[in-house]
């Protein structure tokens, strides 16, 4: 077996950044696609190559198939990283790697198959005895099947979409009369966001912490997690903060939920990195949420617990290298932090965009910044918001937050708004301090604060794909 020579980053921003760094550890070259609006972007200047591919619309560029299969083969490009986002867990751009003879850095396109079928991940970790919320067996294709399934598990009920994520497609029904508007409103918008109209019922549960958790797994059938992530902190299903490990979770919670991820992974005979999303509800019962199979935003975070490099595993496992540590060598000894600096208004979080006048990132022990941002940039308005992850690691969790509120006074970006305000008033709330919180805190803390009425129902199962 031999590592690549030469690996294409189809993505772009930190995560292909983040590829680049590490490929150059490994001594591979590296190839950076981007848009005419990336031009200037940190991962194109650090690439040992760069290809435009198309215009800023993603459509016709990060999203351009075969703009980017051509990039490779332009290149000699062995293989490919599809990073998050974009075509990361498009089973129909794996498939498409294979015919053209490159290796594509991720799962096989089965495992993104069912990991992208929401509802089929119901069925198959149900038949492995892996607890799932009470629901739909399949897609509800129907407003009929929807009401008499409604019915049959109580009001009141989540939809959501088969094929979907960051909460489009998804709306909490509370009683009868609001379900045909409800269903077809999220059909419509599953349709417009994923091209594919299909939804599926669960039971809806009021208070739940989101844990993840993170599972490698390599060609030869082995699998190993490394601990769990708290992604409880997010707004409108999109994740804002993350930490490891979770506040919530005991030993015999984090057992629990270790042992259902490697039965999940092994179900659907997954190789690569991935994630197994549980919600945990107050009482401590644990229920399958989904799978990405992808690298999250939040890795870093388990990297900085562990030790561990995730991205040199998923491209040593993608040319066939076996696992290089076994369950029994994961230590977790110290507790990381993540917040998203988004590029958007901290109180009303709406995008930013805009030139970056000045960007000065914190420094000192226990600090790092995964960002393509620097003074002079232009954060372009056409991808998502977030332009930086300040991620903090210390010895406690009290030691973790106290970092963290230094680094974020540190942070100096001028030019645009950020989410860093909001994220000192996290870091002071005493619930948040205290480990504290459901899936509704910001909307029901923050929002009660600015006199909103979006209510805390809109933060629960969070399944946001960046």
């Amino acid at each position: 077996m031999k590592l690549f020579k030469k690996i294409l980053i189809a993505n772009r921003g930190e995560i292909a950044l983040r590829v680049i760094r590490t490929c150059k550890e490994m001594g591979i070259k590296t190839v950076a696609v981007h848009s005419t609006a990336d031009r200037d972007s940190l991962h194109v200047r650090y690439a040992d190559e760069s290809i435009c591919i198309g215009p800023a619309n993603s459509r016709y560029s990060y999203l351009n198939i075969p703009a980017i299969l051509s990039a490779a083969e332009i290149t000699d490009a062995e293989a490919i990283h599809p990073g998050y986002g974009f075509l990361s867990e498009n089973p129909h751009f794996a498939e498409a790697c294979a015919t053209s003879g490159i290796t594509f850095i991720g799962p096989s396109a089965e495992s993104i198959k069912i990991g992208g079928d929401k509802a089929k991940a119901r069925q198959l970790m149900k038949r492995r005895g892996i607890p799932v919320v009470p629901g739909s067996e399949g897609p509800l294709l129907t407003l009929e099947s929807a009401q008499k399934l409604s019915k049959k598990i109580g009001f009141p009920v989540i939809i959501k979409a088969s094929a979907g994520g960051g909460g489009r497609g998804m709306r909490i029904i509370r009683e009868e009369g609001e379900l045909a508007s409800a269903f077809h409103l999220a059909q419509r918008e599953a349709l417009a966001a994923f091209g594919n109209s299909e939804l599926y019922m669960e039971k809806y549960l009021p208070q739940i912490r989101h844990i993840e958790i993170q599972i490698l797994g390599d060609q030869k059938g082995d699998v190993i997690h490394l601990g769990e992530r708290d992604c409880s902190i997010q707004r409108r299903h999109q994740k804002l903060i993350e930490e490891a490990p979770s506040p919530f979770a005991t030993e015999s919670l984090r057992k629990r939920l270790g042992e259902y991820a490697i039965k999940a992974a092994r179900a659907m005979k997954y190789y690569s990195a991935g994630t197994i999303e549980f919600i945990v509800d107050a009482s401590g019962d644990v229920y399958f949420m989904e799978v990405n199979t992808r690298v999250q935003v939040e890795h870093p975070v388990t990297e900085e617990i562990t030790g561990f490099d995730i991205i040199k595993e998923q491209i040593k496992i993608a040319a066939g290298f076996p696992l290089s540590i076994k369950q029994s060598q994961v230590k977790i000894s110290r507790h990381a932090i993540e917040c998203r600096i988004n590029a958007e208004d901290p109180e009303k979080f709406t995008p930013c965009p805009g030139k970056i006048t000045l960007f000065i990132p914190p420094g000192g022990q226990g600090i790092r910044v995964d960002s393509v941002a620097y003074s002079g940039w232009n954060v372009p308005p056409y991808y998502d918001s977030m332009i930086a992850k300040l991620i903090v690691i210390g010895k406690t969790r009290e030691e973790a937050i106290a970092k963290m509120k230094r680094a974020l006074d540190e942070f100096t970006l001028e030019g645009i708004k950020t989410t860093i305000p909001f994220m000192k008033r996290v870091m002071d709330h005493p619930d948040f301090r205290k480990g504290q919180f459901f899936t509704d805190f910001v909307d029901r803390i923050f929002s009660a604060d600015n006199g909103s009425s979006s209510g805390s129902e809109e933060s629960n199962y969070s399944d946001n794909s960046p």
